[in-house]
């Protein structure tokens, strides 16, 4: 029989936060979750270098969904009841103590995933947590006081209460299952990835880290400023992946084949870099530096095999003296170093960090509890729903405060 039973569709971070907490805040309550593949809590195991970036030390709702290109209107109202503070609390009073990395990053002390994987698990084990892998779920029938959940296998699970936190899904077919139970699906796209570029002869400058560059789509309002990776293949790092994130949709409808333009010099000291400012250092050095090889004298702090980078792309061979730089090499190099422009063709993986856009739409889920407003019963939590974080930890907060917000709203229905 259904009887007061919890079924939770993912074993992921989503999914076990929110069956751990429902079995803890309702006792009585059946909870079980099913996985479809072998592993569970994957991303947790991989992710931060497999360290497991929990959440990021942002303590401030209005600050902390700016970063959610999706989902920050949602979110912002599920905040307000379960948020980072409550996270390292939730942690903390299970002996897994965070620390606060410089840029803001949240880890375990142990620097270990392992830690938060043995949490969890210890605490589903504490409260009867049953655990079903390797069975995928193709159908759910929704009823008011009963779902049934038809499997892979040709079985049938029946429960009171559904929560569905199976991540996020590549294409939109995939979603077909949820579609057929009422539900708009936002379809899919990627977020969080590197760039490819065409015709890179950057590749040479493999390695190279700019602090402080900006990122630009021309003739969009997408820009993003940060740290830029020079790879073999084109550009990643902070800014790239932010970048990636917002831009999402735009990109894809692109086909990841567009210009993308790089400030180098983007804010140094509060100040926003453009051409003619740049210009009017130039000029400052041809008058103050004269006798200087302009090779010898990198005055932006910019890596000096970048520096030299720039110099051959602008004509500027390596004998030339700041007096001697033609104004045509000069207006060019100002140009470079402020919006030198790129082929995008194409798109790379981010590791572990990799997150779809889309899903759930979110006007069909009530953000204090996570109910669906369409089925009663029929609960969502993490990625499935149509919200996506950038790099640092946010993702991993989503999941963290809809699975408990989840819990909470199906621990105290359980009991009436």
């Amino acid at each position: 029989m259904a009887g007061n039973k919890l079924i939770v569709i993912g074993g992921g971070a989503a999914g076990f936060f929110c069956a751990v907490n429902a079995a803890r805040l309702n006792p009585s309550l059946e909870v079980i979750i099913v996985e479809k593949s072998s592993k569970l809590l994957s991303k947790v195991k991989v992710s931060g270098g497999g360290r497991c970036n929990v959440t990021h030390a942002c303590f401030s709702i209005a600050e902390m969904v700016k970063n959610y290109p999706r989902g920050a209107a949602f979110l912002k109202k599920a905040f307000h009841h379960f948020f980072t503070t409550d996270t390292i609390q939730w942690f903390e009073d299970r002996g897994v103590p965070l620390k606060t990395e410089t840029d803001g990053r949240m880890f375990p002390v142990s620097n270990s995933s392992q830690s938060i994987m043995s949490c969890l698990l210890k605490e589903a084990n504490n409260y009867k947590v049953q655990i079903i892998l390797n069975t995928a779920v193709e159908e759910i029938v929704a009823g008011n006081d009963m779902q049934q959940l038809r499997l892979q296998n040709g079985k049938t699970l029946k429960a009171r209460f559904v929560c569905i936190a199976c991540g996020g899904f590549a294409k939109e077919d995939q979603l077909g299952w949820l579609k057929k139970m009422g539900h708009s699906v936002i379809s899919p796209v990627p977020s969080l990835f590197t760039f490819n570029i065409a015709h890179h002869d950057a590749g040479k400058l493999m390695g190279i880290s700019v602090p402080n560059a900006i990122v630009k789509i021309p003739g969009t309002k997408w820009e993003q400023a940060g740290a830029v990776l020079i790879t073999h293949w084109g550009f990643s790092g902070p800014a790239v992946l932010k970048l990636s994130a917002f831009a999402a949709r735009e990109l894809k409808d692109k086909k990841y084949n567009c210009k993308i333009t790089i400030n180098w010099l983007g804010n140094v000291d509060g100040i926003k870099y453009n051409e003619n400012l740049a210009n009017e250092k130039l000029n400052h050095l041809r008058f103050n530096q004269a006798a200087q090889k302009m090779y010898n004298k990198n005055p932006f702090l910019l890596p000096a095999r970048l520096w030299e980078y720039l110099l051959q792309c602008a004509n500027i061979n390596d004998t030339v003296r700041w007096a001697d730089l033609p104004a045509k090499a000069q207006h060019l190099l100002s140009k470079l170093l402020c919006s030198q422009e790129f082929e995008l063709r194409g798109k790379t993986t981010f590791k572990e960090e990799f997150v779809t856009a889309g899903g759930i739409a979110l006007n069909e889920v009530d953000a204090a509890g996570m109910e669906s407003k369409l089925k009663k019963g029929i609960y969502f939590a993490g990625e499935i729903l149509d919200i996506d974080g950038v790099t640092g930890g946010f993702n991993f907060q989503n999941a963290w405060t809809t699975g408990y917000l989840a819990a909470q709203a199906i621990a105290k229905a359980s009991k009436e």
